[in-house]
């Protein structure tokens, strides 16, 4: 009997930022970027319409790495992963909830950057690869993602504007 997985999402769309990495207190790596998904359907009436949706993504450890190295905004990404829920509280102590996709698998669609075309699971194969930051990454041992399911609590770090931010 196959598994059941009832909180796998699985995305394609175009970065809308740069990833920003960052690393916790215990020394793993956190990339976050935001992905932007477009929806297109034709009305009853024979009407086009066009909606956007945007996601928050997170990667950890050794793909966060990638994820920060690989990708920029506009890139065009698919991205396999499971949906969570945060509660924190703002500035004003205000209680905030944030949905994110966390991922654990990421595969480049697109042929932009730096002349890299990469179209196989970053964890995986990376031969035929052109760019020399990429091909050192070729001889490294990949590790098995790790994402822990419960960190406690989340430590806030300012963001480039000298704010406070959950990650």
């Amino acid at each position: 009997m196959p598994s059941r997985c009832l909180n796998r999402v699985m995305l394609i769309g175009n970065l809308t930022r740069d990833p920003e990495l960052r690393y916790t207190p215990a020394g793993m790596a956190v990339a976050s970027f935001g992905l932007a998904t477009n929806r297109v359907w034709v009305t009853k009436q024979g009407e086009r319409k066009e909606d956007a949706q945007f996601h928050r993504i997170v990667a950890w450890n050794k793909l966060a790495e990638l994820c920060s190295q690989l990708l920029s905004k506009g890139r065009r990404v698919y991205v396999d992963g499971r949906i969570q829920y945060r509660e924190f509280n703002d500035q004003e102590n205000n209680k905030k909830q944030i949905a994110e996709i966390v991922i654990d698998d990421m595969i480049i669609l697109d042929n932009k950057g730096n002349g890299d075309h990469i179209d196989h699971n970053v964890t995986g194969d990376l031969g035929g690869v052109e760019n020399p930051a990429v091909e050192s990454l070729e001889n490294a041992p990949i590790e098995d993602i790790v994402i822990p399911d419960d960190l406690g609590e989340v430590p806030v770090t300012e963001d480039k504007k000298g704010e406070e931010m959950p990650f």
